[in-house]
């Protein structure tokens, strides 16, 4: 029999100007309920979690919680004002929690809470916050992008914690790994509906596929005007997994292709063959030390960056990421060893200092100083395409920038740092307070980006699907390089701690035992058709988005004929949608033919 809800809310609505953000939301949370909450950035998830604790009131509906229930907020951005030290913090208000219970958590996280809470990091504020709920005894936890500003070593505390934990929480996170590992239904919260399902966020993906195929079926038979207005569906979730899925096998076989030039230890001299240092390598290390007093943070490191590669730098808080990120890219010199950057080397940092975004600058002013047209890497486009690239809404071309969520301004952010001309991408904790859909896009422009990338994140699902290799640093000096991404770094130090030896990296992907050529497999008459044709029909489709983009590019055009640029733009999306639907088609059907 299943347990009575320890809160629920009927009918719930909730005004934003004059319109509903959402309306008539029905939902209920069991006592030992772990459900994420997902939703695009802008769809309203920080503000239901303040509807379900009690924070704001709703303009309709029924909020009903079982008596004596403990609600506790997890807040994405929690407020220090007034708070001379941490402890002030995780001690104050009407609700404190009790003191002891507080000091054992923050030593297991590891955190001082007599320091000052003005100077104080990001991560420090987190780890402050979370002693703080955890410490109050909630029947109800609700976590708003928990792992934001933490490394990984407190990110698997909270894992375990929140396993063992006996009460019900919902959780908004972008950390697919976290999400994975802790939740048993899913809450989706989606252009105002609220949908549910009793799987966990391991089932998302796969649910999400579903229901947009559904809505996009559905939407052929509307109007024109709705239409326009889930025009976004027609991007393709679907067709956008199967690129991703291509753009993995590819990563598989960069991260293959690269573990051959690593020793057995994993170390980074390299297998040169006949190529072209000079034009093949970026970045070289060569014996590298760096000390702080007389801890070595960085010890007798040695690597050659190739170009093209995309890499991942993992580790704790003080372990020394942000050290070696610097003398990558010549900010900092070694004590020992060498540094040589490539004289071509042109860089762009993304850091996510959103306050460098002027809340009283437009969206125009930000992407294209004032005009219509954007110059992304040396090719122009409209404003309003690029901005539909990165996933906005062309309204917003004017809308200012304080008028953003923290989301839009992330992916704004991207948008403008993307489009400048360079060959080295330094992206320095690139997925705070981005959604699951903006953190696929990000990915993708990472795939196809054709410079070398550097990467500093705690986000362990989105360095399994980006990098090719992974520095590792646990605070010893000692740097492991791994060809892979971070599972790839977990196994080999969880290898090393078992032999007590390093392990030979092998290739992400398994080695699949050789097998006797098949025959050739025999098509249907329909496949065998498609098969032949196919290819003609992805030529001339590509050569029709040529064209259309040609007179795209007509600077006068949007100015003097909008209803034209509108059709072109909508032509173009449908004869890309049509380009992905057929190379999707002819890959499978050559997969069929190979056996």
């Amino acid at each position: 029999m299943a347990e009575a809800p320890i809160l629920s809310w009927q009918g719930l609505g909730l005004l934003q100007g004059s319109d509903w953000l959402f309306r008539d939301l029905d939902m209920s949370i069991g006592p030992r309920d772990r459900i994420a909450l997902i939703g695009r950035n802008g769809a309203g998830k920080t503000t239901l979690l303040r509807l379900i604790a009690g924070q704001i009131d709703a303009d309709k509906g029924n909020r009903s919680v079982q008596p004596g229930t403990r609600i506790v907020v997890l807040e994405q951005d929690p407020d220090f004002s007034g708070c001379a030290t941490l402890m002030d913090y995780a001690l104050g208000g009407p609700d404190a929690p009790p003191r002891h219970e507080v000091e054992s958590i923050a030593s297991q996280l590891g955190i001082n809470l007599t320091n000052a809470a003005a100077s104080a990091s990001g991560g420090e504020r987190r780890r402050a916050a979370i002693c703080r709920a955890l410490a109050s005894e909630p029947d109800l936890l609700l976590l708003d992008e928990p792992t934001n500003h933490m490394d990984l070593a407190a990110i698997d505390w909270l894992e375990s914690w929140l396993q063992r934990f006996n009460g019900a929480f919902v959780v908004i996170s972008h950390d697919r790994t976290f999400l994975t590992r802790l939740t048993r239904a899913t809450a989706w919260l989606d252009r105002g509906s609220l949908r549910r399902r009793e799987i966990g966020f391991g089932g998302y993906d796969a649910w999400e596929e579903q229901v947009y195929a559904e809505d996009a079926r559905a939407a052929e038979k509307l109007d024109a005007k709705l239409k326009l207005e889930t025009h976004w569906l027609s991007r393709g979730v679907t067709a956008r997994r199967k690129r991703n899925q291509g753009r993995l096998e590819k990563l598989y076989e960069m991260r293959a292709a690269r573990a051959s030039m690593l020793n057995p230890l994993g170390t980074a001299k390299m297998k040169l063959g006949s190529d072209d240092v000079k034009t093949t390598s970026v970045i070289v290390a060569d014996h590298v030390t760096k000390r702080f007093g007389d801890r070595a943070i960085i010890r007798d490191f040695s690597l050659r960056i190739q170009r093209g590669d995309r890499i991942g730098l993992v580790g704790g808080n003080g372990a020394g990421k942000t050290t070696l990120l610097k003398m990558l890219t010549g900010q900092l010199q070694p004590d020992e060893g060498t540094i040589t950057l490539a004289k071509s080397l042109n860089s762009v940092m993304i850091d996510q200092q959103r306050s460098l975004l002027s809340p009283e600058k437009r969206v125009r002013d930000i992407l294209a100083e004032g005009g219509d047209w954007v110059d992304v890497r040396g090719i122009r486009k409209h404003i309003v395409g690029y901005l539909k690239d990165f996933m906005f809404d062309p309204g917003l071309v004017d809308a200012k920038v304080g008028t953003l969520s923290g989301g839009e301004r992330s992916r704004l952010l991207l948008a403008r740092e993307f489009s400048r001309l360079s060959n080295l991408l330094v992206l320095d904790e690139p997925t705070n307070d981005l959604d699951l859909e903006t953190l696929d896009l990000l990915q993708e422009v990472i795939a196809d980006y054709d410079g070398t990338v550097l990467i500093v994140s705690h986000d362990r699902d989105f360095l399994d699907r980006t990098v090719t290799v992974t520095l590792g640093l646990d605070g010893s000096g000692k740097v492991d390089i791994v060809a892979g991404g971070y599972a790839d770094w977990q196994k080999q130090r969880q290898a090393r701690t078992v032999s007590g030896t390093p392990k030979a990296k092998a290739p992400d992907r398994p080695v699949e035992a050789p097998v006797m050529p098949a025959k050739k497999a025999k098509l249907s008459y329909k496949d065998q058709r498609d098969y032949d044709q196919l290819p003609a029909r992805i030529e001339q489709i590509a050569a029709e988005m040529g064209r259309l983009e040609a007179a795209l590019h007509d600077p006068d055009l949007y100015g003097k004929n909008p209803a034209r640029f509108a059709e072109l733009t909508a032509t173009l999306d449908k004869a890309r949608a049509d380009k992905d639907a057929a190379e999707e088609r002819w890959l499978e059907l050559a997969e069929m033919v190979e056996g």
